[in-house]
């Protein structure tokens, strides 16, 4: 938890730590119940799998990214502002989407990733651009409440 709210505190050195940590408490907890409530089988393309065929209700990479999102959207951090993104946009297999967190007003690839579904809920982040495994994009189509400007 210190370490992502050292990362997040890095976005801005305006952002206050205990915002930063309250934060990064509030992502930890929610995976941690999302985690539960998805029942999650591990790797995470089996659990797709299953989700595919109708074994499990829920665990796609977008059901993890949508949840955080409306759950700390209805939250007050005033520092903070949070973005849909996805990387291979379109390819079936391997489409995946994740959320962002950014310092409030900047553009979404200077943010961090959180990605809970890489590591079957085991929470993974890094800042968007030392996430070499994938090349982020915003999608402001599903719902994001800023538009990517630049």
């Amino acid at each position: 938890m210190a370490k992502l709210s050292k990362t997040l505190r890095s976005l801005d050195n305006t952002i206050p730590s205990k915002e930063a940590m309250l934060l990064s408490h509030d992502v930890f907890e929610e995976t941690t119940r999302l985690t539960k409530s998805f029942k999650l089988t591990s790797p995470p393309w089996f659990h797709n799998f299953l989700v595919n065929i109708g074994l499990k209700e829920k665990g796609l990479c977008y059901h993890w990214s949508d949840a955080l999102y409306m759950y700390l959207s209805k939250k007050q951090y005033p520092h903070f502002e949070f973005h849909l993104v996805g990387a291979n946009i379109g390819e079936y297999f391997f489409e995946h989407n994740a959320l962002v967190i950014t310092a409030k007003g900047s553009k979404v690839l200077e943010g961090v990733i959180i990605d809970p579904w890489r590591n079957s809920g085991k929470l993974y982040f890094s800042k968007v651009r030392e996430d070499t495994k994938y090349r982020w994009e915003h999608r402001a189509s599903r719902g994001c409440k800023r538009y990517l400007k630049r």
